[in-house]
């Protein structure tokens, strides 16, 4: 008898309205994406009913807008399905990798016989109540506490009874724990930058290079969701790369070397919706197999959770492990990939999948977004890449290729799940891989010694500098290595000659040294400055 796990429907829902009477809450678009993927396996009612019947699996990425007490339920009770298992998972862009794979496991071991994976947000209907003083939004679901901000995103670990807009890092008892809160540095806005920088560097490539690099590959994207429906900027004209890549009043610099137009935006109001079952059961349910993708295999891992204790900032262990044990455990080499979806909150993370799949990062052979990434389809918070899931489905039955990949990443540059997905089932006969290849975090790798208060020469291992809302530098960040030692330390700007050089766009700051050293006992600053006073 025929084997293997399928998705048998898909469904996305997008709603552009911003108007407060209009403004629909995570929960409903949910259900209009999970009705869109039941509409979409072309079951009859009385079949459509069948199926129901046989969803015991619910998993929900979890989302950034509303702060549900039990969104799994909330859903199941609306749809209409009674889940033994319902799961909602923990904050981060790769959750959509991780609970696909989960779900397709324990459909192969025959733990389970139907799964709804979903997600969504609602952060531009949200956002429009706040500015309106309309919070809580009219008609949403009530929930057992007061919201009066928009959630920004800042970590995945949090405190209890965090409210969005206010979460901050869970405690802990680690060694130099709080060395990135010392230095005012953290948010996606800070990291994703220090491994542009360092990437580029390490390519020996000129800063005004890295720029027009960065701004083509998004105009690129731009172009796709130009031509996507569920894409939050359909209909509009694409952004060039010269508006994407020239800092404006309408696109001004972050965090260096990105400004607004590379950077994720977040309030859109998206939901999306899988249903992935046996082979068996969708033979049972009569749908036709044009209807099959198959769920061949995955991989995952992440990379240390404190960024100062990352092996370099050129790679990522776990980008490269996870895709590369994806594809073994599929049955796949590179080679056979046609289509890629790579999360794409930031430049480097797609720079970083095809270069470790040595893939050209302009005008690649393949698609590396079928989406447009998380600046023009819109950064659906942690649920960006169940879309690609959606899409990646759509084109492999239109048979725009044969087999796809698809890259989950979280936190800053933390979490990654990698999903491939084909028309076929895999060649080599085998069922979906009974667990996980990787271990739950990359420990293999040699990390630099850490320096809490550091005093001496130095020399810039990576940096960035962020910017106000009036376009002027604010902070210079660095994070430099010793010279007497090696060990490493983060650092502010001590002056405004180091800031100043640290936003030059012309000479490369990494690998120029200066002096570090220790004020108050506790942050460090750095500068250029070689007659500077320790």
């Amino acid at each position: 008898m025929a084997s293997g796990v399928v998705i048998i429907g898909v469904g996305d829902f997008a709603n552009r309205l911003r108007k407060i009477e209009e403004a629909l809450e995570p929960l409903q678009l949910i259900i209009n994406a999970i009705d869109k993927a039941v509409e979409d396996t072309g079951l009859s009612a009385s079949s459509i009913a069948d199926l129901k019947a046989a969803v015991d699996t619910l998993s929900v990425v979890r989302t950034w807008t509303w702060p549900y007490p039990d969104l799994p339920g909330l859903i199941a009770g609306k749809v209409g399905i009674q889940p033994r298992s319902r799961h909602y998972t923990e904050h981060g862009g790769n959750s959509p990798g991780v609970i696909f794979d989960e779900a397709a496991r324990k459909i192969s071991k025959g733990e389970s016989k139907v799964a709804i994976l979903t997600g969504g947000e609602a952060l531009a209907s949200l956002s429009a109540c706040a500015a309106k003083g309309k919070l809580p939004p009219p008609r949403w679901t009530s929930i057992p506490q007061s919201v009066d901000s928009v959630f920004s995103p800042t970590t995945r670990q949090l405190k209890p009874g965090a409210l969005p807009g206010a979460w901050t890092p869970a405690p802990s008892d680690a060694p130099n724990a709080d060395l990135g809160a010392t230095h005012g540095i953290g948010n996606p806005i800070h990291i994703y930058p220090l491994y542009e920088n360092a990437f580029r560097a390490h390519r020996g490539q000129s800063i005004r290079d890295n720029n027009s690099e960065s701004a083509e590959l998004y105009a690129d994207s731009a172009r796709v969701a130009a031509e996507n429906p569920y894409a939050w900027n359909y209909g509009s004209p694409p952004q060039t790369a010269e508006s994407i890549g020239t800092p404006s009043a309408k696109n001004r610099m972050i965090c260096l070397p990105y400004p607004l137009l590379m950077n994720a935006f977040n309030t859109v109001n998206l939901a999306g919706a899988c249903i992935l079952t046996s082979v068996e059961f969708a033979q049972e349910l009569g749908i036709p197999k044009s209807k099959w993708v198959y769920a061949l295999g995955g991989a995952g891992t992440r990379d240390s959770n404190d960024f100062w204790e990352r092996p370099n900032y050129h790679s990522s262990p776990s980008i490269s492990r996870s895709i590369d044990a994806s594809l073994e455990v599929s049955g796949l080499t590179k080679e056979d990939i046609d289509l890629y979806d790579f999360y794409s909150c930031f430049p480097i993370v797609p720079k970083l999948a095809s270069t470790h799949l040595n893939l050209p990062i302009l005008n690649p052979p393949k698609p590396i977004t079928l989406l447009g990434g998380l600046t023009s389809f819109g950064g659906a918070g942690n649920n960006y890449s169940m879309h690609a899931i959606t899409e990646m489905t759509r084109q492999l039955r239109a048979a725009k290729g044969k087999n796809g990949l698809i890259l989950a990443n979280g936190g800053v540059v933390t979490y990654q799940h990698v999903l491939c997905l084909s028309r076929e089932p895999r060649k080599d006969g085998k069922a979906y891989p009974a667990a996980n290849p990787l271990p739950a975090v990359v420990t293999d790798v040699a990390v630099p010694e850490i320096k809490a208060q550091a005093e001496g020469e130095a020399v810039v291992e990576t940096y960035t500098v962020e910017f106000g809302r009036d376009g002027k530098p604010t902070k210079g960040f660095v994070v430099g290595r010793l010279v007497s030692s090696g060990e490493r330390f983060l650092a502010n700007h001590a002056d405004e000659r180091t800031l100043k050089a640290l936003c030059s766009s012309t000479e490369e700051p990494i690998g120029k040294t200066g002096r570090v050293w220790s004020v108050e006992g506790k942050r460090n600053v750095f500068t250029f400055d070689e007659g500077a006073k320790l």
